[in-house]
């Protein structure tokens, strides 16, 4: 563990025991989140042996903590990856092996890790080469601050939402972050944001469903303002719908669901049985919903260091890439996908995205 556990990354100074670990919350910057070390240090190894002889440890803290954790330090993981799927099999009964999931599409999105197929490489680096989302339009708000809300900050989703059953949990480790000062992550909580939904606007959502589809096939804002024709798609490429409103299977809090321009079907969407297109009454609902949810007050920027380890619930976040300068700096990070839980609804249900 580093001393990046004792600073204010980790949020406040007052640490509280659970289990074999000891946390302190909110993270600084948010009203949600907790940072979490092993009592009496340790690196990755022990903190993974612990949460094994402990299973219930740490996803109660994220529970109680409105779905995100933080636990610096785990720079072991670099060396040893299969901690990283042991610590992924804490939070889910399957973390997918992306040589057996990835279709042909997938393939072109993300690097698979040579020796654990669990792991995608999130990089720069061949042959993927994924470059980062573009600076913000200005790329700063007009008080100076870092733009964090829809629509001036663009990038916002959750995790395969394109899937049903969608995923429950996303694990994210820096192998190798950015320069400081670029390439941070952003983050925003549904289920606070559904609390403060004016009264109107939940009658106005309730039972509606979006429209997700997979990034790259012309079926997202951009592509369908630049006027691109929508590829023909196979049957695990179809857009699939979800609830904008989903019950969290565990905690039972309601949450909103949803992305906004890359992830949502712009074609036959955004939202299901509602006028769709550009301009349409579905457009105007994801405007309405995307603004509220990414207010100051429900969002978090994590500012990278090397063995950074983040755990989110797909189920009620969101997040957001952030710009860096990919033709000078390598970016390399790390992400598990945990399935099993995705909550009533999807019981039974064949998985749309496996041949």
């Amino acid at each position: 563990m580093t001393d990046r556990a004792n600073d204010g990354a980790a949020g406040g100074m007052d640490w509280t025991k659970r289990g074999p670990f000891e946390f302190t919350a909110p993270l600084e910057g948010a009203t949600y989140g907790a940072a979490v070390r092993l009592a009496g240090g340790g690196g990755a190894r022990a903190l993974v042996e612990a949460a094994e002889q402990d299973p219930e440890a740490l996803p109660g803290i994220l529970y109680d903590h409105s779905g995100f954790l933080f636990l610096p330090g785990l720079d072991e993981i670099s060396d040893e990856p299969q901690l990283m799927v042991r610590l992924s099999r804490i939070f889910g009964p399957e973390v997918e092996d992306n040589l057996k999931t990835f279709t042909a599409e997938n393939k072109t999105l993300f690097n698979i890790h040579d020796d654990v197929p669990e792991i995608i490489l999130v990089t720069n680096l061949p042959p993927i080469n994924s470059q980062p989302m573009a600076l913000p339009d200005p790329p700063y708000t007009p008080d100076g601050k870092f733009p964090m809300r829809f629509p001036h900050r663009r990038g916002w989703h959750t995790d395969q939402s394109f899937r049903r059953p969608p995923p429950d949990f996303s694990l994210f480790y820096a192998e190798k972050p950015t320069t400081p000062g670029q390439g941070q992550t952003l983050f925003c909580n549904g289920a606070l944001a559904y609390e403060t939904l004016p009264d109107d606007l939940k009658r106005r959502i309730e039972g509606l469903e979006a429209v997700h589809a997979l990034p790259g096939v012309g079926r997202s804002e951009q592509a369908v303002r630049a006027g691109e024709t929508p590829k023909p798609l196979l049957p695990h490429q179809m857009p699939q719908r979800q609830p904008i409103v989903r019950i969290h299977p565990v905690t039972g809090r309601p949450a909103l669901y949803i992305c906004e321009a890359g992830q949502l079907d712009w074609v036959d969407g955004p939202i299901h049985d509602m006028e769709p297109g550009l301009d349409g009454d579905g457009a105007k609902l994801v405007y309405e919903i995307m603004t509220h949810m990414t207010q100051d007050r429900y969002t978090y920027r994590h500012e990278w260091a090397k063995g950074d380890f983040v755990i989110w619930d797909n189920r009620n976040m969101l997040h957001a890439p952030t710009w860096y300068d990919a033709e000078n700096y390598i970016r390399i990070m790390w992400r598990t996908t945990v399935m099993g839980n995705p909550g009533d609804e999807y019981v039974g249900e064949k998985r749309s995205w496996v041949l």
